[in-house]
């Protein structure tokens, strides 16, 4: 039951064009757009180098975050939740299925930007674990935060705030303008943020072949541990 749920959601998530359009088309272009032309002073390097890391933690936070609360929101309002938590498959099966669903769109989405990216000259190195650690990490605590929204909030809110967190976020979470920019008192603060973690981690490794992260691992472990728990405890089916 779990993995047809999980089928469905991934269909259902892949045949929305607005969905895509965040998850997909937004990133890629961002992607192209910023590495192709001068716009943002990306420092010493090519742009690609210090962009594509950023952008695959961006595609991880569409997903997990943005386009989850949206869709979990509205299902939510019009009683789909509901009706599936009467059915057999278990309230945590649902929550699996989701995250299940996640999880296959962000290989996807990691594989094209990949591709992109590598087209567009970039060449990434360092440790494979230590990429997939963060990614893992920061896909459970983007998740924690976007059903705490969608299941606390109303779907025309929880619309509004989830579109308006991604624009902040991609705006001051490292993902195209560094943290160097920034005054040094925002720098502290931004830098704590669940996508400046995820971004600065990627990287740390793609770009520099660090080690691994353990600093922007703690941070994304904390979001995902008060995520998920806050989600578990507030979130209404109805």
């Amino acid at each position: 039951m779990i993995a047809a749920q999980a089928v469905l959601e991934t269909k259902m998530l892949l045949r929305n064009g607005e969905q895509l359009l965040l998850t997909v088309v937004i990133p890629t272009l961002l992607l192209v757009l910023f590495s192709s032309v001068d716009i943002v002073d990306t420092g010493a390097g090519r742009a690609v180098d210090f962009l594509a890391p950023g952008v695959l933690a961006l595609a991880v936070m569409s997903t997990a975050f943005t386009g989850q609360a949206i869709a979990t929101g509205f299902e939510r309002r019009y009683g789909v939740l509901k009706r599936l938590a009467s059915s057999p498959l278990p309230r945590w099966g649902l929550m699996t299925a989701k995250t299940a669903s996640v999880l296959v769109t962000e290989v996807l989405q990691v594989i094209l930007l990949t591709v992109v990216a590598l087209a567009l000259g970039w060449s990434p190195h360092g440790n494979p674990l230590a990429v997939l650690l963060l990614l893992l990490l920061g896909t459970a605590a983007f998740s924690g935060l976007g059903l705490l929204m969608a299941g606390t909030l109303k779907a025309e809110a929880t619309l509004a705030a989830a579109n308006l967190v991604f624009l902040l976020l991609l705006v001051g979470g490292g993902v195209i303008v560094p943290l160097e920019k920034f005054p040094g008192a925002a720098q502290t603060v931004l830098g704590l943020l669940p996508l400046s973690a995820l971004s600065d981690g990627l990287r740390d490794v793609l770009r520099h072949g660090a080690g691994v992260p353990w600093g922007d691992l703690g941070i994304l472990a904390v979001w995902a541990v008060v995520g998920l728990a806050a989600a578990g405890r507030f979130f209404r089916w109805e």
